[in-house]
This record gives C-alpha cells, structure tokens and sequence, in this order.
C-alpha cells in the first residue's frame, strides 16, 4: 500500500485547513482586486488514483482549462488549477465584466486571458504560501502558464512524475462566488508533489506514519 494511501482523516482535515487557509488569502488578494468581496471554500480535500483525476475533469479527451505552475525549493512539485472551460469562462465574465468572453470566439480576448491567467497566479500562490507557511519548508512558485487542452495531455507530465512512487494524487476542491451573486464557480486544485517531497511535508506537519 503506498504512502497516499495511508493518509489519515486527520492527515486530509490538516491539509483542508491549509486549503481553509489559502483560500482566505486569495479571496482577500482577490477581494483588493476586483474592489468588491469576494468569498471562497473548500469544500473537500480528498486522494484519489489517476483514474479519478481523469474522471474528475470527464475523462482524458475532455477540454480543459488550467493554470499550471512548478513547485521550486525544499520540497518540489507541481500544481494545477483546473477549470471547466464553461466554469472558466463564467470566472472571467464575473471577473472583468466581459459579458461575451468565450473560448469558442476567436479571436479570443485578450484582456479575459490575461485576467484567468492572473487569477489563477493569485489562487495557486496563495496555497502554496499557505502550505509553506504551514510546514515552514521553503516552496516557491514558478512563473504560471495557462493552457486549454485536453486533459490526457495537460495533466499527464505531473502524474507521470508522481507515478514513480504511487498512483494518486491529493485533489483540493474549491468554490469561489461573489458577494451578492448566486452562482458560483467549481474549480479543483491538483497538488502533486514530487515522490521525495510527500514524506517531508507530513514530516514537517508533524503527522508522519
């Protein structure tokens, strides 16, 4: 059974609380920037295989959209934050008012790229800030790249590096809204740290096995 596996409830509510945390962090950074409040939660931080990473997002030929960055310093990895692209673009529509932003006209607006790409900058780092904090290892983001692509093709280079220990990943459901809005958007953030990474992290959170 590998170490994923073994992670106790109480390992997953210590990681939900680290998610607990960054998501105040972005939702104040957010809040600053679009000068009206915004609120986020995090529902569920859950392990799961690779196979239900792919059903997560419908499966490895499904579009999505994705914010990616690598994980620099004493504990390396990589991050994603994934959208549907319909989630993605309701995200930007609330975001800068662009209320015709849509991935299917090209040519695609700029400013609504610019304003996901950005975004998702904010959200990644403030988990990652979080998680650092929290663990008091030195991590680091690298500079994001946002991509739309199928989800086989975008997530499999963060998998296949975790791959060489286990066969799962720690998923971070989050839930962004305005004040005032009804609807809200879904993402998930995927959090794969490299194999040597996971044991000093919990080492670190005092939860090692």
């Amino acid at each position: 059974m590998s170490f994923l596996e073994n992670l106790s409830s109480y390992q997953l509510d210590i990681l939900k609380e680290i998610g607990n945390i960054g998501s105040g962090n972005a939702a104040t950074a957010l809040s600053k920037l679009l000068q009206r409040k915004v609120d986020m939660t995090t529902p569920s931080v859950k392990v799961v295989s690779f196979d239900e990473v792919m059903d997560l997002v419908g499966g490895p030929d499904k579009l999505i959209v994705s914010v990616f960055l690598r994980i620099q310093g004493e504990a390396p990895g990589s991050m994603f934050f994934v959208l549907a692209p319909d989630e993605a673009e309701q995200f930007v529509r609330q975001v800068t008012g662009l209320k015709k932003f849509s991935f299917e006209e090209y040519p695609i607006d700029e400013l609504g790229l610019s304003a996901l790409h950005e975004v998702g900058n904010i959200l990644s780092g403030s988990y990652l800030s979080a998680l650092s904090d929290f663990t008091k290892i030195n991590m680091q983001p690298s500079v994001p790249s946002l991509n739309m692509d199928m989800a086989g093709a975008i997530l499999s280079e963060g998998l296949m590096e975790l791959s060489v220990e286990s066969d799962y990943a720690i998923i971070i459901d989050t839930t962004i809204s305005e004040d005032g809005e009804k609807s809200s958007v879904n993402g998930h953030f995927f959090l794969l740290p490299d194999p040597e990474s996971f044991r000093k992290i919990f080492k670190a959170l005092g939860v090692e096995d």
